[in-house]
């Protein structure tokens, strides 16, 4: 990349905007809150593109988005590059942040800008509707 801007990979795929169907219309959530075998956390894809894909969550911040550098690798123009990071701190609980994305992030319906979670709550990033899933491993 030069100095007087992105390159052109970048300049081909820029984001989307996109705005989730009403809850309403969805139906109801496939995935258990709570899943025998895995240890802590982990996404599952509920819908959308790779549904069923599973990301087991290690202590820490994990990166979400399409750039191919994130932790988890979302594939779709609707999610930015740099999209959401989710923190599992010590002490087991679960959050989320937007990091600056163009669609935000949604969590069980509502648009918000960071926000706790808990087994069971539904993250959409772009076209993902993600389960967060806590296992007893």
């Amino acid at each position: 990349m030069d100095a007087e801007g992105p390159g052109p990979a970048e300049e081909q795929h820029p984001t989307v905007t996109f705005v989730p169907v009403d809850p309403e219309h969805e139906p109801a959530l496939s995935q258990p809150a709570d899943v025998e075998g895995v240890a802590g956390y982990a996404l599952v894809v509920d819908r959308g593109p790779r549904a069923g894909l599973t990301w087991l969550l290690a202590p820490g911040t994990t990166t979400l988005g399409r750039g191919p550098d994130q932790d988890i690798f979302l594939d779709d123009v609707t999610v930015s590059r740099r999209h959401a990071e989710l923190t599992i701190p010590p002490d087991g609980s679960a959050q989320i942040k937007d990091a600056g994305s163009t669609n935000g992030i949604y969590i069980n319906g509502e648009r918000l800008d960071e926000s706790a979670l808990s087994a069971g709550d539904e993250i959409i990033v772009g076209k993902y509707h993600l389960i967060l899933v806590h296992g007893d491993g």
